[in-house]
């Protein structure tokens, strides 16, 4: 699983971490790290030796590992050029080394470059670049691969928040730890591959998580010689309705394929259900868990009321979201997964669209805290958080083309049949989302909502191949 750490857990490991290292090693150990995936960049187009090297360094730490690792590049024969955001405040040592090894300093960015170094804020930058660092990274030469120290300047480690100008980077080579800020768009966007450096750092428990293949494995449920259908768990789906027939289809289809021993559908798209799927069972009947809410249209909140007040796990998406009352979610004792994107988040902590879709991570947690449940944020970076529980799941896998109308339907009927299979809300949301975005890969693009169902199963052998 990664992981990541917010600036403060960061910074208090690396404050332990150099009390017992000689002065400087901790800087050298990052130093050396960041100079390996440059060599390694530049040698993908050309040899180190003789490539142009451009550093953009700020007043920091984050300028001193651009500056000791543009000193080693150096000594292997790299044309490396230093650009300071301010001359006055650079880091005495790593200047100094640049210097020994043969590189300079310039006042300007220069017209060529193989490759260009953003040391400029990194983890301590808040609200977007100045006017100094901005001019900076205006001049950055068309075509020139950009390489971000720890983080691209200008987003916000903690959030990835982007609140002004920003660097953005195809690679980030970060120190010690994931951030939350490079999961999470739309910093994460800015980032480009992400090349985690080992340097000794003993964190605590993280602020994020991130599934990876054997993870989902883990966690999917199967089937053993004495399962039944009921045994494997029940889900049931209350979906569609005259105008939105097709979202009970695709509800119906994702949870199909999400392990669970058996579908039941109650409803009003029956007969497009039974047309398309006819091994569905149709009407009321025993469930360990709801799906409720896509396509359900207008009037039907006392469905969503009854399915709450029962004692079996809930996903709520959609039009079931509606109006929901905190206190009786808060008051309930089963799994309750709610799977809003960022409007229908919105509508439910009473903001604007926007200040979801900016802050992303506040609003999965404020969501989950205030309706007492675990909450499946939708969107470009898929969040889940549960209340009271520090970790907050990021969701690795997905493509743009999952962006199209039904996509949404497919996952909560998968989610949902997560949950009756006997996962939790956190797990149900995070496999479902991981497995919907990797089916989404495999169906390539540009796609519609019923190529993500079919392809769940390729993507469940996937995560279980070894």
């Amino acid at each position: 699983m990664r992981t990541a750490y917010g600036v403060e857990t960061v910074r208090t490991a690396e404050r332990e971490l150099m009390a017992r290292l000689p002065e400087g090693a901790l800087m050298q150990r990052a130093a050396a790290g960041l100079a390996a995936v440059c060599a390694r960049l530049l040698a993908r187009h050309r040899r180190v030796y003789g490539a142009r090297v451009v550093l953009l360094v700020g007043p920091g730490d984050n300028g001193g590992d651009a500056l000791y690792a543009g000193a080693r590049l150096a000594r292997r024969g790299a044309a490396v050029t230093a650009v300071p955001m301010d001359p006055e405040r650079m880091h005495p040592g790593g200047l100094a080394a640049l210097r020994a090894a043969g590189g300079r300093v310039e006042p300007t960015v220069p017209q060529r470059a193989d490759l260009v170094v953003d040391g400029l804020l990194g983890i301590g930058g808040r609200g977007g670049l100045r006017p100094a660092a901005a001019a900076l990274v205006e001049r950055i030469p068309a075509g020139a691969p950009v390489l971000a120290v720890d983080l691209p300047s200008g987003v916000d480690a903690d959030t990835g928040e982007v609140t002004g100008p920003a660097v953005t980077a195809d690679v980030t080579v970060t120190f010690g730890a994931y951030k939350p800020g490079l999961l999470i768009d739309p910093g994460a966007s800015h980032a480009g591959a992400v090349h985690l450096v080992d340097i000794g750092l003993e964190l605590p428990e993280p602020e994020l998580e991130a599934l990876q293949h054997t993870d989902v494995a883990a966690l999917l449920p199967q089937p053993t010689a004495s399962s039944d259908k009921y045994r494997r768990g029940v889900v049931g789906v209350v979906a569609g309705s005259a105008q939105y027939p097709g979202a009970a289809v695709l509800a119906v289809a994702g949870a199909l394929r999400g392990g669970a021993g058996a579908v039941r559908y109650v409803g009003p798209a029956a007969d497009a259900v039974l047309a398309r799927y006819p091994e569905t069972l149709v009407g009321p009947g025993r469930v360990q868990a709801w799906v409720v809410g896509p396509g359900l249209g207008e009037g039907r909140a006392g469905e969503v009321a009854d399915l709450l007040a029962g004692d079996a796990a809930v996903l709520v998406d959609a039009d079931g979201l509606r109006g929901l009352d905190p206190a009786v979610l808060r008051a309930r004792t089963a799994p309750t997964l709610l799977t809003p994107h960022a409007g229908e988040a919105a509508a439910l902590l009473g903001v604007a669209r926007e200040a979801v879709e900016a802050g992303r991570l506040s609003a999965v947690r404020r969501l989950a805290e205030r309706y007492g449940a675990t909450v499946l944020l939708k969107g470009s970076t898929t969040l889940v958080a549960s209340a009271g529980v520090r970790a907050v799941r990021v969701n690795p896998t997905g493509t743009p083309w999952l962006a199209t109308a039904g996509s949404g339907d497919v996952l909560s009927g998968l989610a949902g049949s997560l949950l009756a299979g006997g996962l939790s809300g956190a797990d149900a949301g995070a496999v479902g989302a991981y497995l919907h975005g990797l089916a989404a890969r495999r169906a390539g693009g540009p796609l519609v909502a019923h190529q993500v169902a079919e392809a769940l199963p390729a993507a469940w052998q996937d995560t279980t191949r070894t």
